[in-house]
């Protein structure tokens, strides 16, 4: 398939539902502005992270052989986002770019700048280019990669460099770790597809059940985004630069030099490296005290300006047609 119409492909397959459930997020409280908006989004949040997600993980997982190829993707992406952030630090903490910055907007830049919305917009970009079986690209790498890293490295962020108050609790990252239902509903299909105890009726069931995550999250995303603050800052953009084409360019030439020949994993991972902030930035940065509002202008910039990024990826042949 030649670039033109593998563009038009996505653009009608992926680009059209996705923007429209985002849309949907951001005029709901146009049409019904008794709204409660932060009760709403915490609600359609606790439910995915409780019940839609878990679900999708345990089905994924439950059916999926881990071999060197998969594992490949949480690698390569940890790889960029790695690169991503030693980049943001420099050019966040050590030139003297944006002096006016406060560290926790720096902080919340940096963990925005790292870490993608691989799963909710990254898995129907995957599904688009290598089928349906390319979702557990985005499941491993949010398991082996996003979640161990942002809840260790990125909680150091948060609380050390967002914030000088050495007397102030830490939380238990193991703690907050084991009272997280995904991990749970991950280790327990995982143990299952090892042990061959794998019942297909209750992963079909799951997997029903777990299609919603990803309408449900982008709906809250366009709760999220606060489109009418969306004023272009120097900052924000850059940091939306460093996430949607540094961090894949990285993948895309530590790939080869680590997988000869590269194939569909290793350009899944470039895809999942392309993803715009995620919007686990904003509860971060809400839980730590970091400044909220540039972590929302964040992932606003990088979610708008990925329709115009993957085409330009694409165009470079890094994923899909070349």
């Amino acid at each position: 398939m030649n670039y033109a119409a593998q563009l038009i492909d996505l653009m009608v397959q992926v680009m059209l539902p996705l923007s429209l459930l985002v849309a949907a997020g951001a005029l709901w409280t146009r049409f019904f502005p008794d709204t409660d908006v932060e009760q709403m989004r915490s609600s359609l949040n606790r439910l995915v992270m409780y019940l839609f997600y878990p679900c999708i993980l345990f089905a994924v997982a439950a059916t999926t052989p881990v071999d060197r190829n998969l594992l490949s993707v949480p690698l390569l992406v940890g790889i960029g986002s790695l690169v991503s952030g030693a980049v943001l630090y420099l050019m966040l903490y050590r030139l003297p770019l944006w002096p006016r910055l406060t560290d926790q907007t720096r902080a919340a830049l940096m963990l925005g700048g790292m870490f993608g919305n691989t799963f909710n917009i990254g898995a129907p970009v995957l599904v688009f280019f290598f089928g349906a079986e390319a979702i557990r690209y985005a499941v491993f790498n949010d398991m082996l990669m996003t979640m161990p890293v942002v809840w260790t490295l990125g909680v150091w962020i948060a609380t050390r460099l967002g914030s000088h108050d050495r007397n102030a609790a830490q939380p238990s990252v193991i703690g907050v770790m084991l009272t997280m239902p995904p991990i749970w509903a991950f280790l327990l299909g995982f143990a299952c597809q090892q042990l061959g105890l794998t019942y297909d009726p209750l992963v079909n069931a799951t997997r029903f059940i777990g299609q919603a995550t990803i309408p449900v999250i982008l709906f809250v995303l366009g709760m999220t985004i606060p489109w009418r603050n969306l004023v272009p800052r120097g900052e924000i953009l850059a940091a939306t630069g460093i996430k949607l084409l540094l961090t894949p360019l990285v993948v895309w030439l530590v790939a080869p030099l680590i997988y000869t020949p590269t194939g569909e994993a290793q350009y899944a991972a470039v895809v999942e490296a392309t993803t715009p902030a995620m919007m686990t930035a904003l509860l971060l940065a809400d839980r730590f005290k970091l400044d909220s509002a540039a972590a929302a202008l964040l992932i606003g910039w990088s979610t708008i300006l990925f329709w115009v990024t993957l085409p330009l990826i694409m165009a470079f042949g890094w994923v899909g047609a070349s």
